[in-house]
């Protein structure tokens, strides 16, 4: 492999140390269990925080599909470094984690670019970029085996969300997953962010991406990730899905204590009908 995207939010946003990592991993899954079991998975929504905040949350949507035979993960994520217009699929060969190195599957990441003025295969967007990074030690611990396809969108407008849904229903099938990787709103009270997150919550469990896009263009809510999840759920309309789950609702505030500037936190499934 001649590139190899290195990890950047290892020994911050988790540990750098393989064995506590692990660890920390195995205690986050082992609290962290979901009451629906749905078989005909698309998708999932996790967060992108520091695991101490949000792991518990995102682990009740890796605890779904711990143990399925996925060959390919398709991580969606926001561009919270550089901007740049459109949509970036990593040109490298693989991303390694603590866990070890995950190879890119370098002709689903052709199919997504080819043919389109909106997405294209570079670096941009995947430097330092935490929210891809932060999901991989999840699937690390709950799959085997896999390929990933690392999108860093540089721009959430509603051509880019419309185009890489287009795309993804091509190249999606039922050995492929879809991590949209997401945060909810940032630096309210926590009385705030439950009304502003209940807002995402509600379009999300309804199954209604435009909703959902709408209140965010509007700033009804908020979402750094609600590109990646509209881009994910109308990915999903098209493949006729029309399921969605919420499955873990929460903020920072439930550890820190400080209930004066949260970030919420959200976990969900898309599948079949």
């Amino acid at each position: 492999m001649n590139m190899v995207r290195k990890p950047s939010a290892a020994g911050y946003f988790y540990p750098s140390s393989p064995q506590k990592l692990r660890e920390e991993l195995n205690l986050l899954l082992s609290v962290s269990k979901p009451e629906t079991r749905p078989d005909d998975i698309f998708g999932i929504v996790s967060p992108h925080a520091g695991y101490i905040y949000s792991g518990r949350t995102a682990a009740f949507a890796y605890n779904l599909i711990k143990g399925r035979e996925y060959k390919n993960v398709i991580v969606i994520s926001p561009s919270h470094r550089e901007y740049f217009p459109g949509i970036s699929v990593y040109e490298g060969d693989a991303y390694e984690t603590p866990l070890g190195v995950i190879e890119v599957n370098i002709k689903i990441a052709d199919e997504l670019a080819s043919g389109s003025r909106l997405i294209f295969k570079g670096i941009q967007g995947h430097r330092e970029e935490h929210a891809v990074e932060v999901q991989l030690p999840f699937l690390q611990m709950v799959l085997e085996n896999f390929k990933i396809v690392p999108v860093v969108m540089g721009d959430q407008g509603k051509a880019y969300v419309d185009e890489l849904a287009s795309k993804l229903a091509k190249v999606v099938d039922k050995e492929t997953l879809i991590v949209a990787s997401s945060d909810l709103s940032h630096y309210h009270s926590k009385q705030e962010a439950f009304e502003l997150d209940s807002v995402v919550e509600k379009w999300i469990s309804e199954f209604d991406y435009e909703g959902l896009r709408q209140d965010l263009e509007e700033r009804a809510c908020e979402a750094c990730g609600g590109g990646p999840i509209v881009a994910m759920m109308k990915a999903a309309a098209l493949s006729n899905k029309s399921k969605s789950v919420i499955l873990n609702r929460s903020d920072s505030g439930d550890v820190s204590g400080d209930n004066g500037e949260v970030v919420g936190y959200i976990s969900a499934v898309i599948c079949g009908a």
